[in-house]
Parts: structure tokens; sequence; C-alpha cells
């Protein structure tokens, strides 16, 4: 890679795919074609968002506080924007986009208290990490793309509306989970220092 490239230039590329994302989502209202903008931007912001770290890493230039500072606050925009997107698009309603940014941000308060409290840093779920997401939701745009925006059979909750919604209850469903799995340990560890 060349040496201009640098990897706060790599997540500042991440967030210029979120913001892609976020816009493709929000203008495919006027016309379906805005979603490819959406599955440009998670390609652009998957490179960007994977290889800031590892260029850091291959250059020994890492800045480990900073790194992960800047890092998961991009990841908590971005997520933001993405979910946000959906919500003003046409597709998936605001309050079930929310359902589901709720459940991300617990799950990654989990991360982060994990990686403070038992020193283990956990990024992939149901065997699904971050590129699986990506891939998921270029998948979930697709789909969008061929079969349109329909009423759903619950009224006014759409098959989209409804994927989203699942997906958003099983993140706080693992959130729950992870902590009173965690908790659970921690109190073992804490009782035998007693």
């Amino acid at each position: 890679m060349p040496r201009w490239v640098t990897p706060d230039l790599l997540t500042a590329l991440g967030m210029v795919g979120a913001f892609a994302i976020f816009a493709g989502y929000a203008a495919s209202g006027l016309h379906v074609g805005w979603l490819w903008l959406s599955i440009a931007g998670y390609a652009v912001q998957w490179f960007g968002d994977s290889m800031d770290g590892s260029l850091a890493r291959f250059r020994h230039i890492e800045r480990p506080s900073y790194g992960y500072f800047i890092d998961h606050s991009c990841d908590g925009l971005a997520t933001l924007l993405i979910l946000a997107g959906m919500g003003a698009s046409p597709y998936i309603r605001m309050d079930v986009a929310l359902v589901a940014l709720a459940g991300y941000l617990l799950l990654s308060i989990h991360a982060y208290l994990a990686a403070r409290v038992v020193g283990e840093f956990k990024l992939s779920y149901l065997a699904a990490g971050p590129t699986e997401l990506r891939l998921m939701l270029i998948g979930l745009t697709l789909a969008m793309m061929m079969l349109g925006y329909a009423p759903g059979i619950f009224g006014p909750i759409s098959g989209f509306d409804l994927f989203v919604g699942i997906v958003g209850g099983i993140l706080v469903l693992l959130f729950v989970i992870q902590t009173l799995s965690t908790a659970k340990r921690l109190a073992a560890v804490d009782s035998r220092r007693k």
C-alpha cells in the first residue's frame, strides 16, 4: 500500500462508506437505484474499517489506546448511520431499525466491558462477525431491490421489518445471555478471592 495511505485515512474512508450507506438508503424512496450506493458504501466501509488497524500493525505504528478509542467510536457512529438510513428508507420502519441499533449497541457495550473486566474482546456471536453481518446486510439490500416495498401480512409491518426486528431481538437476547454468563464468571472469581 502506498505510504500516503495511512491508518487514519483508512478510518476516514470507512466513515465515508458509512455515510454513503446512509445516503443510499435515505434516497431509495426517490428511486430504488440509490440502493446501489448503499451496497458500494458497504464495500468501502468494510475496506476502511478492516484495513486501518492491519496497516498500523504492518507498519509498526500502532497506537493502542487511540486506535481502540477511534475504531470503536467510528463503529458506533457507522452503525447509527446504517440503521438510521434503513429507517429513513421506505423498506424498514424507523422504530424497528432503532430496536436493531439498540441491540447492536448493547452487545458493543458488553464487548467493551468484558474487555475491561475479563480481558476478553469478543466481536463474533453465533459464528457471525462484522464481515458476515455486512454480507447479510448487502443481501438484505439486494432483496429490497428485487422485491420492493410491500406492506406485510401483519398490517404496517413488512417482511423487512420482521427480519430486522427479529435480528434486533436476537441481539438484545444475546446481550442478556452474555451479561448473565460473564456476571456468573466474575462472581465465581470474586468469591475465590475472599
